[in-house]
């Protein structure tokens, strides 16, 4: 929250789940770590029991690891499952493609990323067979990788049946699927399945499982379902600079959130502050939502002037989609009365 200087009172920001703190179940088992000596880069009590939690949620063996952020996580990821000469097909919106400077391209030495169209953030399969059937001469790319965002950029999400059709068409097509989790526990939250049902048992390669949007202070893991996929992982974690020395503080929050069920709690909060908000807007006929509100996000559209207006009045929110279009995201600290707050300058602004 800041001062805005034009109004005295204090505005939450909508502009991203990234502005919220700490919550108070990662906190305390930080501090709990906090405790005498352990040993550095990993090789502690809380970094293998870490790995552990997550194997138990996901109820099944896999290889687990932990880095400071998303761009790091995807970026190693999909680099794992590439040659320099082979492709990476994802959405036209995709984070990896519009958010990440190139990390994707840089750390896999120069794998192509390939865009494919789809409604609602989520990829075509037509157009990702066409994008990888069209040529299969030396001088074009191979397509190695299919990576799939859960909870989509547009705050939409894919259901159990169509990730089951994505992990078939990659299967048919030797393609290794990524999936991008920095919300995949809004996913979980609002799907109301068992974490293994929208990954692994979809045909999930590697999931990067996000921390840092859902109350961690820092931190994203970085799932291997296939295991042989991770080989010398660590040895590409090393050299980007993601391998924490004090690697406790990374992953004992990851012991507390899941062990405390907070992961599905801060998650199932953010995405109900996100439908009150929804439902409220379309009591608001100047307004309309732009894609079906399934996360913890909320796009609307409405006069560029009335932006500004709301932003005048202190509200902060992205618009990256287009003259009218605007993201409010809500976060597990998100209040319900913020959100009447912001539909009431809503209503004033239109």
């Amino acid at each position: 929250m800041i001062n805005t200087g034009d109004h005295s009172e204090l505005k939450h920001h909508f502009a991203s789940d990234n502005y919220a703190g700490i919550c108070a179940e990662a906190w305390q088992a930080m501090a709990e770590a906090n405790s005498g000596l352990a040993s550095s880069y990993g090789d502690d009590r809380w970094t293998a029991q870490a790995c552990e939690k997550i194997r138990e949620v996901f109820e099944t063996d896999c290889e687990v690891f932990f880095v400071f952020n998303g761009t790091a996580a995807n970026s190693l990821a999909l680099a794992s499952l590439c040659q320099s000469y082979h492709s990476i097909v994802c959405h036209e919106m995709a984070h990896i493609e519009t958010d990440e400077c190139g990390a994707s391209e840089f750390f896999s030495n120069g794998t192509k990323v390939l865009l494919v169209p789809g409604d609602n953030g989520k990829i075509n399969l037509d157009a990702v067979e066409h994008t990888i059937t069209k040529r299969s001469d030396i001088h074009y790319p191979k397509a190695r990788a299919l990576s799939i965002t859960q909870a989509t950029e547009l705050g939409t999400l894919y259901s159990v049946e169509e990730l089951q059709a994505i992990g078939e068409l990659a299967k048919r097509f030797d393609l290794r699927v990524h999936m991008d989790g920095a919300r995949f526990a809004n996913a979980v939250a609002s799907l109301n399945v068992a974490p293994k049902e929208i990954s692994w048992q979809a045909g999930v390669d590697v999931l990067t499982f996000g921390g840092t949007k859902n109350g961690f202070a820092v931190g994203e893991a970085v799932v291997f379902f296939n295991k042989a996929l991770a080989h010398e992982f660590d040895y590409r974690c090393k050299q980007a600079g993601q391998l924490a020395s004090k690697m406790r503080f990374l992953t004992a929050p990851w012991i507390g959130m899941l062990e405390s069920g907070a992961w599905l709690r801060n998650a199932t909060h953010a995405n109900s502050c996100a439908r009150l908000l929804a439902n409220e807007i379309k009591k608001i006929p100047q307004v309309s939502i732009m894609f079906e509100s399934q996360a913890n996000s909320v796009f609307l559209e409405m006069e560029p002037e009335a932006l500004e207006r709301l932003r005048a009045r202190g509200w902060h929110f992205y618009t990256f989609i287009g003259s009218g279009g605007a993201r409010f995201m809500c976060s597990w600290d998100t209040k319900v009365d913020e959100v009447a707050n912001l539909v009431a300058d809503i209503k004033a602004c239109v």
